[in-house]
């Protein structure tokens, strides 16, 4: 179980530099993520402190960096490695080693893992700003996504969506 509350997320992301328009959207994102833990048998406190915390590294980019920043954010501040695989891996449903050699990232596997990884990419999946949206909206959004990064998300979809109560 991660050790901190929604309230030191927060203050994580606001002493980092977060802008309050990404604070918010990690609210919205944590508020959908919550709707799908009582099905799926996922840490309630490890979900919504890693989706209130998925976004800390668009304190230093906005490109799909970002994840990779915000995991090693989180390391420096010693937080529990499954919120920081969480942060690292919500782009998406995951970049492949070989996607980060193609956009220039640090290599590594991002794809999302545990129940955990999977339903924070997924709620971020359908979070535009603080509204949501559907996956079919999100892959049109998403006109850069190879044919394959378009499947994983469709599948991520289908796997995370069948725990949704509302």
């Amino acid at each position: 179980m991660p050790d901190i509350t929604a309230d030191e997320a927060i203050e994580i992301l606001r002493n980092a530099g977060c802008e309050e328009k990404v604070i918010s959207h990690c609210i919205a994102v944590k508020d959908l993520a919550l709707k799908f833990l009582k099905k799926s048998g996922a840490d309630r406190d490890l979900v919504e402190t890693g989706a209130l915390l998925h976004d800390v590294g668009r304190c230093k980019s906005h490109g799909l960096d970002h994840a990779v920043i915000g995991a090693r954010i989180c390391r420096d501040l010693g937080l529990d490695e499954r919120v920081c695989r969480i942060v690292e891996r919500h782009i998406g449903a995951g970049i492949t080693y070989e996607e980060c050699i193609k956009e220039r990232l640090e290599p590594g596997n991002y794809i999302p893992e545990s129940v955990e990884e999977k339903i924070v990419a997924h709620a971020d999946n359908l979070i535009k700003g603080t509204g949501e949206i559907t996956t079919e909206e999100r892959l049109k959004r998403s006109d850069k996504l190879s044919p394959e990064a378009g499947r994983r998300i469709l599948l991520l979809s289908e796997e995370i969506e069948k725990y949704r109560e509302d």
